[in-house]
């Protein structure tokens, strides 16, 4: 019922849903074009890209280096990361297997989050605060299927192509599992550079976003409907340190996302990402998309090979 009343309110959505089914076999350019209309209603301009999210999908198309699929890869990324800033800013592993049925409970302490490595946008994560409590079955089906989801089938992201699936538990931060969880710190790097930071509140639960330049002054900028938050964040202690450390994973790239937590006064990093939204992000003021958009430059890539 949930998708009929999905379907009617946007008919576009069906068109989205069929695409996922059956359009495995088109090529990148024709199925980006397709998705493109089919989440925003808008015809996807390829040749004259000008906006963030016409340019992101630009780039799943011409930026694609071998790399990437380490960078994407939440297990194989922590050794990418630590070569580059330190091991003392990664969240430490404590285990990693291919099926989510081959997980050894009793190797894993009271608390962990396990989370699959191919995924994105929170999806296969499992929080847990007390091992006891539980529900193992529950845990191992909700993974297994987290690992049937494809970000280069469905989004044509690149980088996700050849990432291997996998099942890793890591170490529980204080405060993950509170009402809410701990706060996102999300650099938007542009050409090198981080410009903007979403502070992310409230994941689990009503959910804000916050968006600053490197000044700290905030931008009344939402992204996907979601509001920010009545009180202004304060900014936090370790800001500079993130910054200077996203400066660092962002350098030769057009564009690519740095995620940090700040945890008890601690630093650690979270994730990179290429495609905010996947490209599909629907900006208030709507000029933002275009605004960000003439922030990443294409002019680099040679389009002719």
């Amino acid at each position: 019922m949930a998708s009929l009343t999905s379907y009617i309110k946007n008919p576009r959505n069906i068109g989205k849903s069929m695409l996922y089914r059956f359009g495995s076999k088109l090529p990148d350019a024709l199925y980006l074009k397709l998705m493109y209309y089919f989440q925003t209603g808008k015809k996807l301009d390829l040749k004259h890209p000008k906006t963030f999210n016409e340019k992101l999908q630009w780039l799943k198309l011409h930026n694609r280096k071998p790399e990437y699929t380490t960078m994407v890869d939440k297990y194989a990324a922590k050794a990418y990361v630590a070569n580059i800033i330190g091991e003392e800013y990664i969240v430490p592993t404590l285990g990693v297997w291919d099926n989510p049925e081959d997980i050894a409970w009793d190797e894993l302490p009271r608390q962990f989050v396990l989370k699959t490595t191919h995924g994105g946008g929170g999806k296969g994560v499992i929080i847990c605060r007390d091992k006891e409590k539980l529900d193992k079955a529950e845990t191992v089906s909700l993974l297994q299927a987290a690992m049937k989801h494809n970000f280069y089938k469905n989004y044509r992201e690149w980088p996700y192509k050849d990432v291997k699936h996998r099942v890793i538990a890591e170490e529980y931060l204080s405060g993950e599992g509170e009402e809410g969880g701990i706060k996102d710190y999300k650099f938007y790097c542009f050409n090198g550079k981080p410009l903007y930071c979403v502070v992310i509140s409230g994941r689990w639960k009503n959910m804000v976003n916050d968006y600053f330049d490197m000044e700290w002054n905030h931008h009344p900028i939402t992204l996907k409907g979601i509001p920010f938050a009545e009180h202004v964040p304060e900014k936090p202690k370790h800001f500079d340190t993130m910054r200077q450390l996203a400066t660092k994973l962002a350098t030769g790239q057009p564009h690519i996302r740095v995620d940090f937590y700040e945890v008890n006064g601690k630093v650690y990093f979270s994730e990179l990402t290429f495609y905010s939204s996947s490209g599909y992000g629907q900006f208030t003021p709507a000029e933002c998309d275009e605004i960000w958009g003439n922030l990443i430059n294409i002019d680099q890539f040679d389009t002719t090979k």
